[in-house]
């Protein structure tokens, strides 16, 4: 008897993270249902808004994109997880915004990245079936940041210089707090 594999965040320095993810088999969907619940509850419960397999371990192209208010992200718009398999942007927006972001494989550091402000994407979902979206705000930018990691970057590969980068407690005990005051 085999037992399951165990998963764990897998962080900034592990050499998983800088590989490309390998296409999903679509005429296997029954073998990446445990792992789509494992990255679910990895991101549930470090409070991320999004995780790709190779966060935790996994060198396939699955993302999960869960926009949610938490405490890491309290002013985030609402939406219901999206498993995407196979995601592929198909165009960008000429906006750009620049914005902070945090993550699960980087623990303890947020920084500001500049990211297109909406894609147009393509994906599979859990049943193999195609479908497109179109993405904007905050939920194109977990996208970007999630697809990052299937092509072996994170968002620290795309901050302009360090000093675009902070403690997570400086980023939650003074700029969130000055960023929602203004609102």
């Amino acid at each position: 008897m085999t037992s399951a594999p165990v998963y764990d965040i897998v962080e900034i320095g592990d050499p998983r993270l800088r590989e490309t993810a390998k296409p999903v088999d679509l005429t296997r969907l029954d073998a990446i249902l445990p792992i789509a619940q494992a990255m679910k509850e990895w991101m549930d419960k470090r409070g991320g808004v999004g995780i790709a397999a190779p966060q935790i371990g996994v060198g396939l192209q699955m993302m999960i994109v869960a926009s949610r208010p938490n405490p890491r992200y309290p002013d985030a718009p609402l939406m219901q997880p999206l498993l995407l398999l196979n995601p592929l942007p198909l165009r960008y927006s000429d906006t750009t915004v620049e914005e902070w972001e945090g993550c699960l494989s980087v623990p303890g550091l947020r920084g500001k990245v500049w990211r297109p402000d909406a894609v147009d994407i393509e994906y599979f979902d859990a049943a193999g079936r195609g479908h497109q979206l179109a993405l904007c705000g905050f939920p194109a930018r977990i996208f970007q940041h999630e697809y990052d990691h299937l092509i072996g970057m994170t968002f620290v590969d795309r901050v302009a210089t360090p000093l675009d980068l902070v403690s997570e407690k400086v980023f939650l005990e003074q700029i969130l707090p000055a960023r929602l005051a203004a609102k």
